[in-house]
């Protein structure tokens, strides 16, 4: 029943951008003596001797990057606001300058890209009949093994053609204002600059809760009971220490508000939205033991209790573990959940199941053999035989599905919708 695409996605050392937060030395509540006298000592070079340096940056960086000049310039400012710098006579070079040694070029997607998710496009004008514009969340690893959140924009069509946007030849980092108040508990906002295109996103950690990565965004085409459409997505903020499930929201795809999960079940990782109410509450698939896989309900978006287990292990390709593949898809026979399973020798596998529409607690059938497994030429990455989702939509009378491959790559696949059904007992 699957119709593999040849395109396949890799790691790619060659996207970098440039990254204004997070130097080591201004972590939370730091003493920010070491960045003053990084300040004073760029302040106390002559004249000539800052003109060079500043060109010498310029002469290794600034092709390689969009706008560089505006970056070093943006950094200066909240190093100033910082450390209450008194710049009224201070030229813009040497602002430059100082901008520059609070930045440094990082390679993003080095590492590995894996567990994209998939949602329709804002904007669906001048397509052919039935054809999607479409938009891909990537979790992309680079240096340090931090993950942020990377973006393709694309088309695919009910004839299985399938093409990526290209990506624009310089990637930026969205940026944010006033960051640390997300550590109380509150959201925090990021933007993307009005002039780069969303393929050339990327997202990176923000909070000290989020300091070591954002990963496995499962993002959602969310429609509110009054018609309003919103871009929600859950995904997992590792701290270092510890994890906590995060949301990630937004009306455009071009600001997005990042804000703290409450309750229990926010303590796991692996939560995905419905993509709308059932009898006005909002619903989650979760895996609050990491085990089974469970259904949430609540009143509110921020807030997640104990849920119900839903699913539990049953064939031998799922016995040690259980999770979604992303959020439900909404049929006429119902709700089309993919699940990921664990079986012997840590091999993933995606199945599916079907839930009542009406009461998605019931369980309408599941597949007994799972629908997606690595290929022999597949096995090999930084994790071998793991296939994995974060999201896949209906086009036409297939599913699309992207999925990670060994935590190194992504490919992609068609489902028949009526296979996947037949398939089910």
């Amino acid at each position: 029943m699957i119709h593999r695409h040849p395109l396949r996605l890799q790691a790619d050392p060659a996207r970098v951008v440039i990254r204004p937060f997070h130097l080591a030395w201004q972590v939370q509540d730091a003493d920010p003596s070491r960045a003053r006298r990084l300040v004073d000592a760029v302040l106390a070079l002559d004249t000539r001797t800052a003109r060079s340096e500043l060109g010498l940056v310029f002469r290794d960086f600034e092709a390689r990057h969009w706008q560089t000049r505006d970056v070093f310039l943006s950094r200066f400012e909240e190093v100033e606001k910082q450390l209450d710098l008194k710049t009224r006579s201070m030229p813009e070079s040497r602002k430059e300058l100082i901008g520059a040694y609070f930045c440094h070029e990082y390679s993003y997607a080095a590492a590995a890209l894996m567990n994209p998710s998939i949602v329709s496009h804002p904007d669906q004008s001048g397509l052919s009949a039935g054809a999607r514009r479409i938009v891909l969340t990537l979790r992309a690893v680079g240096e340090g093994h931090i993950s942020s959140i990377a973006f393709r924009e694309g088309v695919v069509t009910p004839n299985r053609e399938f093409e990526l946007m290209p990506e624009p030849p310089f990637a930026t980092a969205a940026t944010c204002r006033a960051h640390r108040a997300a550590g109380k508990g509150q959201p925090v906002t990021v933007r993307r600059h009005p002039k780069t295109t969303l393929s050339g996103t990327v997202i990176f950690p923000v909070t000290e809760a989020q300091r070591h990565g954002l990963e496995d965004l499962r993002l959602v085409d969310f429609v509110h009971p009054d018609g309003a459409r919103e871009w929600i997505g859950t995904y997992t903020a590792y701290s270092g220490r510890g994890i906590r499930s995060e949301l990630m929201r937004s009306g455009d795809l071009k600001a997005f508000d990042l804000m703290p999960l409450g309750g229990p079940a926010a303590e796991h990782k692996g939560l995905a939205l419905f993509p709308r109410q059932i009898d006005g509450r909002y619903l989650m698939i979760g895996r609050q033991d990491g085990e089974n896989i469970f259904l949430h309900r609540s009143e509110r978006l921020d807030q997640w209790d104990s849920g119900e287990i839903l699913i539990r292990p049953r064939y031998p390709w799922e016995l040690v573990q259980m999770g979604n593949c992303g959020s439900p898809i909404e049929l006429d026979e119902g709700w089309l959940l993919f699940t990921h399973g664990v079986g012997a020798m840590r091999k993933y596998s995606i199945g599916a199941v079907l839930l009542d529409k009406a009461e998605p607690s019931r369980v309408l059938g599941r597949t007994s053999d799972p629908i997606l497994s690595s290929l022999d030429h597949e096995r090999e990455g930084y994790v071998p035989n793991v296939v994995y989702s974060c999201g896949a939509m209906r086009v036409g009378d297939d599913i699309f599905m992207p999925y990670g491959v060994a935590d190194s790559s992504v490919a992609f696949a068609f489902l028949p919708i009526r296979d996947l059904l037949a398939g089910m007992r």
